[in-house]
This record gives C-alpha cells, sequence and structure tokens, in this order.
C-alpha cells in the first residue's frame, strides 16, 4: 500500500512540476494508452472496457481540440484532425473495430512524435 501512495505522489508531482509543453506530451501518451487498452478490451470481449478507454482518449481529443488556440492559421489543421479522430473514436466504440482504433493510434502516434521534435528543437532554439 505504501508504494501505490509513493507512485501516486510521484505522478502528482509529475504533473504538478510539468511544463505546459511536457503536459501535451503526457496528454497525447495517455490517448495512446486508452486506445492501446481499448483494443485489449476488445480482443478479450470487454466490451465495458473497450468503451470505457474510447471515450478516455475521445475526452484527451476534445480537450486538445477545446484549447486550440485560433489566432494560428495552423489551429483550422489541427482541428480538422481532432474533428476526424473524435469520430474515427465514434465508429470504433459504435462497431468494437480494432482495426480503427489501430488507424486513430497511427494518428496519435504521429502527432506525438511530431510534438516531441518540437519539444526538442525548441529547447534547442531557447540554449
Amino acid at each position: 500500500m505504501e508504494l501505490k501512495n509513493a507512485y501516486s505522489a510521484y505522478n502528482n508531482n509529475k504533473i504538478l512540476t510539468a511544463s505546459p509543453a511536457e503536459l501535451t506530451l503526457m496528454l497525447y501518451e495517455g490517448a495512446i494508452k486508452f486506445c492501446n487498452i481499448a483494443i485489449m478490451g476488445i480482443e478479450q470481449g470487454d466490451i465495458e472496457k473497450a468503451h470505457n478507454n474510447i471515450v478516455k482518449a475521445g475526452n484527451i481529443i476534445s480537450e486538445f481540440q477545446t484549447t486550440l488556440d485560433e489566432k494560428y492559421p495552423v489551429a483550422k489543421d489541427f482541428d480538422a484532425v481532432y474533428s476526424y479522430l473524435i469520430q474515427r473514436l465514434f465508429d470504433a466504440n459504435l462497431s468494437k473495430d480494432a482495426a480503427v482504433l489501430e488507424e486513430v493510434l497511427e494518428h496519435l502516434r504521429m502527432m506525438r512524435d511530431t510534438w516531441k521534435e518540437v519539444m526538442v528543437r525548441s529547447r534547442a532554439v531557447a540554449r
């Protein structure tokens, strides 16, 4: 029990001390994790597990979409991608189709990897 509390405290501290860029990366990682768990749920025939994790991934993507800063022209492009991903998650949830979730995962991984590259480059510029 103590180990679990220590781990929880560590995770809370990690979130509280993270930069906005690091929080964004954590959210991408979370959406990826939830899609993977949903796929496992589908493969195990655990519909509730699949549903709950698809919803969690969708909530993260919806948060990304809601927080887009419209003053940047690229926000329109991200809005379209996020809308597409939310629709695909909806489709996956209706059909419980792991292949649709794999498609979403592909996009999320690419976006996460791009975000990581942006973080690396912005650190290099800041030096």
